[in-house]
């Protein structure tokens, strides 16, 4: 009956105003109802594989406790390791982790029976288990309560939980195993809260986890994992694999067939965030059943999840670009995939830095960067190959190519921005300045903020410094960038999710700001970090953040995020190359870049732009 009713509830939200709609409506439900029949009558009890077999090796189960660390201070953490009967301490061995993992170890889901005997007949590679439970604060007097840390730890987007495991809790039990560090080697699972958790730690972390168990998830407005399937849409995908589990009477009674829960529905929200894994090409199965939320039906389902998810062991698991892209229909529009290629990567340009800072390229195809705790300034030409090209740079903290190849540095030694025109001596372009990011016009105008001042100023052709942005919304005036026309200017906030768009009066003063550009920002923090800004020949905006770069439409639309280089922050982001086709990014004191689909604008050129979608 719950399914029944929850069918003719989502029914009748639909208002139908022609009559061979209802028609197809009416075919639709008798077909509705007997999917649902069938699967109602679905018994979901544990199989073979769930039961102790004879002559099958046994491994076995040991229980610990993980003293408080600095994640989650004065917690500890119960947790216990199952080693297979095949473990050899020579090898790197396979791992799981299990959320909950006193839940995984019970009698209704028995992984580690199900483990010896999926091992045993070379379904699964050998592995251990790593069964931990969320933490407590332990009370200080008897009449306290305790401080209970699932919801903190599991049901949150940060990376903290990823960093637990990977700075406590894993070291602790790689000081008694041999444990893999291949991300393909370590899966993780989860139950309900834990399975956002699970999935957070993989997508934070994808070069630690690429295979991931979601059980009855609660991918729903409680702390922000609703938001999971639009962010996995806009993402450039990660190597994750995942095998997802919900049933059609999760959170769903008879007189609340919508839904118990302020946070939303449990079998859409499934639902939703597998068709967002669909939508970007990642490796996803969600199984539908019929229970409530408990993990009758996973439980059951227990071996055939670990089999799907660690099929075809040791192949790697890979992105792999959506298989829709090739047939009629697809629509480019935004999509990662309509920008960059899978495989074509990041790849490193050079060595490593004391630090890397503006990176900018000029119409020959080089590129230039400063590294400010050398105080040098790099060439990189376009093989890659980098050179030495200004010593003693004069505490150099920006850079930027204009017109001509001309190389405008900015030196906070002297408070002054300079010029190295080919073939010339170095030039002093305006003095008393404090500059954080330059940007350049076609007449050799610079406009460049001061995250110091809060504000942003303009030097003309003449070396006449003067203030065009003071006192407004911007909090850290950081990135600046002219739009391909030179009739705008963007200015990324590194405060503030919003970064800015100006319109360039004909005297150069900025006119009709607006906070244009709206970004995902951190789930931890109160800043931004938005640091770097670049354009490209069609209006679309690209950001160097946090979570990697942000691009955003002409309209102001954020679509599309392209994963960093390696887990941390993007710091510089620049189109260079002969043909601008090249997407440069700083991180971490080194420089990265990938070949793109789409064009940024040289110095000293100027392009008509198309009308935005909208």
């Amino acid at each position: 009956m719950i399914e029944e009713t929850y069918t003719f509830a989502m029914i009748k939200m639909i208002n139908w105003d022609c009559s061979w709609k209802i028609r197809w409506v009416r075919r639709a439900v008798v077909v509705v109802l007997l999917a649902a029949g069938s699967l109602w009558a679905q018994s979901y009890s544990l199989g073979p594989d769930s039961q102790p077999q004879d002559g099958v090796p046994k491994g076995t189960v040991t229980k610990h406790v993980l003293a408080a660390g600095v994640f989650y201070p004065g917690t500890p953490h119960n947790y216990a390791v199952y080693v297979p009967a095949q473990y050899d301490a020579k090898r790197p061995t396979v791992f799981m982790v299990f959320l909950d993992g006193s839940g995984y170890l019970g009698d209704g889901i028995r992984v580690p029976v199900v483990l010896d005997n999926l091992i045993a007949k070379h379904e699964v590679p050998p592995m251990i288990g790593i069964f931990v439970d969320p933490g407590v604060l332990p009370v200080v007097s008897a009449d306290a309560q305790n401080r209970f840390e699932r919801v903190f730890e599991y049901d949150s987007l940060s990376d903290r939980f990823s960093r637990f495991l990977l700075e406590e809790l894993i070291p602790a039990v790689a000081k008694e195993y041999n444990l893999s560090s291949n991300p393909d080697d370590r899966g993780i699972a989860g139950t309900s809260t834990g399975a956002v958790g699970a999935f957070m730690a993989a997508w934070n972390r994808s070069d630690q986890f690429h295979r991931v168990l979601s059980f009855i998830g609660t991918y729903v407005a409680m702390k922000g994992a609703d938001q999971l399937p639009a962010l996995v849409r806009k993402t450039e995908p990660k190597p994750i694999r995942i095998f997802m589990q919900d049933g059609t009477g999760d959170h769903i009674v008879p007189a609340e067939p919508y839904g118990t829960s302020f946070a939303g529905s449990w079998p859409i929200n499934n639902r939703v965030m597998y068709e967002a894994l669909e939508y970007s090409g990642y490796d996803a199965k969600l199984e539908m059943g019929t229970k409530a939320h408990n993990m009758k039906q996973g439980g059951a389902i227990m071996p055939d999840a670990l089999r799907w998810l660690w099929r075809g062991y040791p192949e790697p698991i890979v992105v792999r670009e959506p298989p829709q892209m090739k047939e009629p229909g697809w629509d480019p529009r935004a999509k990662v995939y309509a920008m960059v290629s899978a495989d074509k990567p990041w790849e490193q340009v050079g060595g490593s830095y004391g630090d890397v800072v503006s990176p900018t390229g000029d119409e020959a195809g080089d590129v230039f960067f400063a590294d400010t705790k050398a105080d040098r300034i790099y060439k990189a030409d376009g093989d890659g190959k980098v050179s030495i090209f200004k010593e003693r740079a004069g505490g150099v903290r920006a850079l930027r190519d204009g017109p001509g190849s001309v190389l405008y540095a900015y030196q906070a030694e002297h408070h002054q921005i300079v010029a190295y025109a080919p073939g010339s001596e170095q030039r002093v372009v305006a003095r008393g300045v404090d500059v954080t990011d330059m940007a350049v016009t076609i007449k050799a105008g610079i406009y460049f903020t001061d995250a110091a001042h809060k504000t942003i100023g303009y030097v003309d052709g003449t070396g006449k410094v003067r203030v065009v942005y003071q006192g407004g919304e911007i909090a850290v005036p950081m990135g600046i960038a002219l739009s391909g026309d030179q009739a705008m200017l963007v200015v990324s906030d590194a405060e503030s999710r919003f970064s800015w768009s100006f319109q360039i009066a004909k005297d150069g003063s900025l006119v009709n700001g607006e906070p244009f550009y709206r970004l995902e920002a951190p789930e931890i923090g109160w800043s931004s970090e938005v640091k770097s800004v670049a354009q490209d020949s069609i209006g679309q905006v690209y950001f160097a953040t946090p979570m990697g770069v942000q691009l955003c439409e002409a309209n102001g639309r954020m679509a599309a995020v392209f994963n960093p280089p390696e887990h941390g922050a993007v710091s510089s982001v620049v189109f260079a190359g002969k043909k601008m086709d090249w997407m440069y990014v700083a991180e971490g004191g080194r420089l990265f870049r990938r070949p793109v689909k789409i064009t940024g604008v040289a110095a000293g050129t100027l392009v008509k732009l198309p009308k935005p979608p909208l």
